[in-house]
């Protein structure tokens, strides 16, 4: 007579821990690194891909390296913040034995100096990611509250207005003070659009293609 299925038993014995009620806690942490981890790389992927493609110079091995270490660095750290954030809020919830709204800003605080306080390329791009839409956010929940008053008007036609002219004037005149890749794409769209030399590089390419690229 056969015995137990050993995958079979592992597998109920993993389910069984998984509905255990005192681990939900640290187990959601762990998921919580597990989502970070994947989202991360689905983020970061598909645009390392179109912009090492479109802007960096090399080798098919060099730019290959470029995205997959792109990949693994906004995966890993967004991993390690979802991993400590979650981590410190139960911590903050166990000992005072409620969840309060300073938990979410303490552990957050904690992680993102720990996590995306080294200023590199990854870390830059989230962090500014992040700060337009909480600017976003701070200004609805100001109105929400009543801090400052409901706009009579629609004010996005104003903020496109801002945000447009101040960039374009800080490409033009301190395109060192603005981010490289938005450097690159604006160097792109506004200054490589004034050079040519015949129809290839008119409208086919952006550039004239070396005799190594024949």
């Amino acid at each position: 007579m056969a015995g137990p299925d050993p995958i079979k038993t592992l597998l109920y014995t993993v389910n069984n821990l998984l509905k255990q009620e005192k681990y939900k806690a640290a187990l959601a942490v762990l998921k919580g690194f597990r989502n970070g981890a994947v989202y991360g790389a689905k983020i970061r992927a598909p645009h390392a891909l179109v912009m090492t493609f479109l802007f960096r110079s090399g080798s098919l091995k060099d730019k290959l390296r470029a995205i997959l270490k792109a990949t693994y660095t906004h995966s890993r750290n967004l991993a390690y913040f979802v991993f400590t954030y979650k981590g410190l809020q139960a911590l903050q919830e166990k000992i005072q034995g409620k969840s309060l709204q300073s938990h979410s800003f303490l552990a957050a605080c904690i992680g993102g100096w720990l996590v995306f306080g080294d200023n590199n390329n990854i870390n830059s791009q989230i962090n500014m990611y992040l700060l337009s839409r909480i600017l976003f956010a701070l200004s609805r929940l100001a109105v929400e509250k009543g801090f400052i008053p409901q706009p009579k008007k629609d004010p996005f036609p104003l903020f496109a207005t801002l945000v447009w002219g101040i960039v374009l004037w800080l490409f033009e005149y301190y395109p060192h003070t603005l981010q490289p890749s938005l450097q690159s794409s604006m160097n792109y769209l506004y200054h490589d659009s004034n050079v040519w030399h015949d129809i290839t590089d008119f409208l086919v390419y952006n550039k004239p293609r070396t005799a190594a690229q024949k």
